[in-house]
């Protein structure tokens, strides 16, 4: 969950890397009396989000900056929509604005994308998850961008959940072990509240899956009819997940197989920053 907390500890640390020992073009070039009025502005259609984050990037710099959000995360904008106001000292706004915008931008992006994937399976009854391709360090607020965008989140990391890919369930079975032994026995281990997934390649290695126990199959890579095959095979014992060559042109036919979710991996690994731009006027007293 992206709290107060977590977005001070990493707006504080992207502060400290962009001014390790204050900002000396501000410093003396505007003078300290100087007072500063910001817009931001969507410079492009798309989804907002990270305005908390956007403003704690100024009150972090200065606790006087005033700052109001007009528009919340998840909200549809249009191109030249005001966006945000931030008026104080001119050194504290232009201390802070590129991280702001560094952070709006990045989680804006996420979340027009997710809702272009989202949009695309309107009227199905699958969902549009993200994975843990992710930004090192900014899992949190990228997903927190998918949610803004209509997305849902997958496990948030390693420790989340069992999730078994092709080298796990060739360690599992090695020397001829029954998979679905294995993997009852590993419910067994992590009781009944951790959610065990199992990635399949094929449609015959989906019943020995099923016969472990697990809560969701996930088929990768598999072609159309494969995947409607599938979604007939588990037959509701299972969420059923689909994964690989997922992009906008692929995801509605995907969706339409019966599929219960749809992994999308582009949606924090390919996304672009959203243009947004932040125009600033001086007032300087004499």
């Amino acid at each position: 969950m992206l709290t107060q907390e977590i977005i001070n500890e990493s707006v504080l640390r992207a502060l400290q890397e962009d001014a390790p020992t204050g900002d000396i073009t501000s410093e003396t070039l505007i003078p300290e009396s100087a007072t500063a009025t910001a817009r931001l502005h969507a410079r492009e259609a798309g989804v907002f989000s990270g305005g908390q984050v956007f403003a704690a990037a100024f009150k972090l710099v200065d606790p006087s900056v005033h700052i109001e959000v007009l528009v919340e995360d998840g909200a549809r904008m249009q191109a030249g929509q005001l966006l945000a106001e931030v008026s104080g000292s001119a050194r504290s706004v232009l201390r802070a604005e590129r991280i702001g915008l560094n952070f709006a931008q990045r989680m804006s992006g996420i979340a027009t994308l997710t809702a272009a994937y989202v949009d695309a399976i309107a009227g199905t009854n699958a969902r549009i998850l993200d994975t843990r391709k992710t930004t090192p360090g900014l899992r949190v607020f990228e997903r927190a961008a998918v949610v803004a965008g209509g997305g849902v989140n997958h496990r948030f990391s390693l420790s989340d959940a069992v999730l078994a890919k092709d080298n796990h369930l060739a360690v599992l079975t090695a020397g001829g072990k029954d998979l679905a032994t294995e993997l009852q026995r590993v419910r067994t281990l992590v009781g009944p509240d951790i959610k065990i997934e199992v990635e399949v390649d094929r449609v015959n290695q989906i019943e020995p899956v099923l016969a472990g126990g697990v809560d969701i199959i996930m088929l990768d890579n598999f072609t159309l009819e494969e995947l409607r095959e599938g979604v007939a095979l588990v037959a509701g014992r299972a969420i059923v997940e689909a994964s690989g060559n997922v992009r906008l042109d692929t995801v509605r036919a995907i969706a339409e197989t019966g599929v219960d979710v749809i992994s999308v991996g582009a949606l924090t690994h390919s996304a672009r920053a959203l243009d947004l731009g932040l125009d600033i006027s001086l007032e300087v007293t004499a």
